[in-house]
């Protein structure tokens, strides 16, 4: 499949190609885990927006369980370790995703210089997980200011998203799966514009991360 996504993204760089193949690849693996997936809250998303979605996480499963349920074009916030993964880290690259050096600064501020651009040329929402990573227990862990620092410069409105079950499918730190559901929440659309300062973005950033916990396990 990576293969398969190294050649769409050269031949379509809108990435129409690369994006449906990744739902289709995260289907397969939702199959092949015997995971269902659960989702809740789509009216409260229009189609023809562009959104940055943040989400809470807990497991790798989180991933393949967005990647499907959500509806948009969402690229991808990854670290720049995962980057050097021979065909599955270069199709990364060279896809739409957006690679992160969270060491250096410079770095940063060009991936997300690249993610303004992806959002506002090819209307692609973006998908965070702001705390940046795994929680061990599955409770939300206090969230970093990355993704809304990316918000105020956007001006795009912010999708809280609420997972829940996926710790007790494949928990951080563990390899063997367990037969679940998966239960995906999209929250109301939070406005980003207004936001002048760090104050701004930590009281933004504090507000989504109360919506999603207050979200989760919606709809179980």
């Amino acid at each position: 499949m990576s293969i398969v996504a190294l050649f769409v993204s050269i031949i379509d760089r809108s990435f129409y190609l690369y994006f449906l193949e990744s739902r289709v690849f995260s289907k397969g693996i939702l199959i092949i885990g015997g995971v269902k997936l659960k989702v809740t809250g789509i009216e409260n998303l229009n189609l023809k927006d562009t959104y940055i979605f943040v989400s809470n996480h807990s497991s790798q499963f989180d991933i393949p369980a967005l990647q499907y349920s959500i509806p948009h074009r969402a690229s991808i916030v990854y670290k720049k370790e995962l980057g050097k993964i021979p065909l599955f880290g270069w199709q990364m690259k060279l896809g739409p995703y957006i690679m992160i050096d969270r060491q250096n600064v410079e770095s940063a501020l060009k991936s997300i210089e690249r993610a303004k651009k992806m959002m506002s040329e090819k209307g692609v929402s973006i998908l965070l997980f702001a705390e940046g990573t795994r929680s061990k227990t599955g409770e939300v862990q206090p969230f970093k200011r990355g993704a809304f620092y990316l918000a105020s410069k956007v001006g795009y409105p912010i999708i809280p998203v609420s997972i829940s079950g996926s710790d007790k499918i494949l928990p951080k730190g563990k390899f063997r799966i367990k037969r679940g559901t998966i239960n995906v929440h999209f929250g109301k659309p939070v406005s980003t514009e207004n936001i002048k300062n760090r104050k701004d973005e930590l009281d933004l950033m504090e507000k989504v991360r109360d919506i999603i916990i207050q979200n989760i396990g919606k709809g179980n």
